[in-house]
């Protein structure tokens, strides 16, 4: 069994993400998806990622939370809290207008303060 948490704060990211693990779910695993709404960002946008995961994810088992701060410092958490085993994250914020050259800081940062293997899926 494994524990995949998958952040997201857009419906682009967690679209790249489901596309990753559609193929590697398997009939015991878990997926935790974390939907962050950073301070200046609208609250739905968290939502809309969570929901987009939910439904393309179906049905593997998917449990949800939405958080609102810092996104390293709560992705991190839960990571910790369920014990992830894998952790997908977006290359960069999400925006398929915006750049799209290498990490973005939070999946740079969590990547760098984690002891678990983080999956970065293009966006």
């Amino acid at each position: 069994m494994t524990t995949y948490l998958l952040a997201s704060s857009s419906v682009h990211t967690s679209a790249a993400a489901c596309d990753y693990l559609a193929d590697r779910l398997g009939d015991e695993d878990t997926v935790m998806v974390l939907g962050v709404a950073e301070p200046d960002a609208p609250e739905r946008d968290a939502g809309d990622a969570i929901n987009v995961a939910r439904a393309r994810l179906a049905p593997a088992t998917v449990w949800s939370e939405q958080r609102e701060g810092d996104p390293v410092a709560e992705i991190l958490d839960l990571a910790a809290d369920v014990e992830a085993d894998e952790l997908v994250l977006g290359q960069r914020g999400g925006d398929p207008e915006g750049e799209t050259t290498g990490l973005g800081s939070t999946v740079a940062a969590v990547a760098g303060e984690t002891d678990r293997p983080v999956v970065v899926v293009p966006v």
